[in-house]
């Protein structure tokens, strides 16, 4: 005979929160929900489920942060900075589903650019506690062809999450990856699911950046340094070499009349504001 396999009970209040987050699959509340299920495994500051079409700008499916975040930032955002969010790549590239640290998904240059310290752009530095202290993100592929980030957060003050506490989260990870997936498909009947379909072209108006200054080969390094690679993840990702790299490096400063990444920041956040991107 089988023996009998010991299975730990489910707590009240887990079956309660579990409950919760079903009934509010098709509500706006159900990201209160899935938050108050998942602090049991760790504690976060504040969270967000975006959902990431390529070409046009992000959905927010649950907002957990944006009344801690300075208008300003927000819009900045929405309007093209997610561009750089190695979360929206990620998704864009079809990264395997799961939860994730950002800085495993971030190229080896990120965490020193513009992008992610700046308080202007970047929603998540601009919070009223302080900066961030960690991301880690569950990426949920969804039915169209995109994929979903369900995003925590630590602000300053905190540690940031440890391995225990990943592992706490990702018992949870098929439970995230249904409700949202359900939360996706009730969405189709509120207008925020319409935006999906939207041409916004913000890949193509990232591509023209300079345009008339540089060649198609020195856009592309450009868009690689904005998204945080450096000299060698770059020539690892176009086939050439490190030294050719800095070469092209040296020549689009040279004719962006710049000197330094933080300049070249500054150009992107202008480009953004000239093609009404916010």
């Amino acid at each position: 005979m089988p023996r009998d396999i010991e299975v730990p009970p489910l707590l009240p209040e887990e079956s309660r929160q579990i409950a919760a987050l079903i009934d509010g699959l098709s509500t706006p509340g159900f990201g209160a929900a899935l938050d108050a299920m998942l602090r049991r495994a760790a504690a976060f500051d504040l969270s967000g489920v975006f959902v990431f079409p390529y070409d046009a700008r992000p959905l927010l499916l649950h907002d957990g942060y944006t009344r801690h975040v300075a208008p300003q930032a927000w819009a900045a955002y929405l309007g093209g900075a997610y561009l750089l969010d190695p979360f929206y790549v990620a998704c864009n590239n079809r990264h395997p589903a799961g939860l994730w640290r950002m800085r495993e998904l971030a190229p080896d240059d990120f965490f020193d650019t513009q992008f992610s310290t700046s308080r202007e752009v970047h929603p998540c530095v601009s919070t009223q506690s302080g900066s961030l202290v960690e991301e880690v993100g569950f990426l949920v592929p969804l039915e169209g062809g995109v994929t979903a980030t369900y995003s925590l957060m630590r602000v300053t003050g905190h540690l940031g999450f440890s391995d225990t506490e990943l592992d706490n989260l990702r018992a949870y990870e098929p439970i995230v990856q249904a409700a949202i997936r359900a939360s996706w498909r009730h969405a189709a009947e509120r207008p925020v699911h319409a935006q999906a379909g939207r041409d916004d072209l913000m890949e193509e108006a990232f591509e023209k950046l300079c345009a008339e200054r540089l060649t198609l080969q020195q856009r592309n390094i450009v868009r690689l340094i904005l998204r945080g690679h450096s000299n060698g993840s770059i020539g690892q990702s176009m086939g050439i070499s490190e030294g050719t790299v800095r070469i092209h490096r040296k020549n689009i400063y040279k004719r962006l009349a710049i000197s330094s990444q933080a300049e070249l920041f500054r150009i992107f956040i202008d480009h953004l504001n000239q093609h009404n991107l916010y």
